[in-house]
């Protein structure tokens, strides 16, 4: 999966509460959310077994949450919609939302400009040592 050579990617991050990167998968854009998105919670689970549990977005409602159920044998928390149609924000999922834009201050990042899904990663992970770096 790491060396494949598509157009377009799709990037599951696992965070802590803190922001920090547990887990991550970048695959090409036609394998959907629900059927991929488990390898970057297996990943962070192998890395990081104290994890409780997930919390996840409507996207990885179905295959992902019955996966986790089933594979990790853990709970996942996705919250519900809101009924008014109004904008808010879901608890915790501003965490990775938050981590996702810090790749923004990369340039290699900000478009698709990797040939390969491994030197996506390896974007990623350089970019988020640098966030890290910078904290100390």
């Amino acid at each position: 999966m790491t060396g494949e050579k598509t157009k377009g990617r799709k990037r599951h991050i696992v965070t802590d509460t803190m922001g920090n990167i547990l887990g991550v998968i970048i695959h090409a854009a036609n394998i959907h959310d629900t059927v991929s998105g488990i390898h970057a919670a297996i990943e962070a689970f192998q890395s990081w077994p104290t994890i409780e549990k997930f919390c996840a977005d409507n996207g990885y409602r179905g295959t992902f949450v019955h996966e986790v159920n089933g594979r990790l044998l853990m709970s996942i928390e996705i919250p519900e919609k809101s009924k008014l149609h109004e904008w808010e924000i879901l608890p915790w999922r501003w965490i990775v939302e938050r981590t996702i834009g810090w790749f923004n201050h990369s340039r290699r990042l900000s478009k698709d400009y990797e040939t390969s899904t491994s030197s996506a990663l390896a974007m990623v992970q350089i970019s988020h040592f640098h966030t890290l770096l910078k904290r100390l």
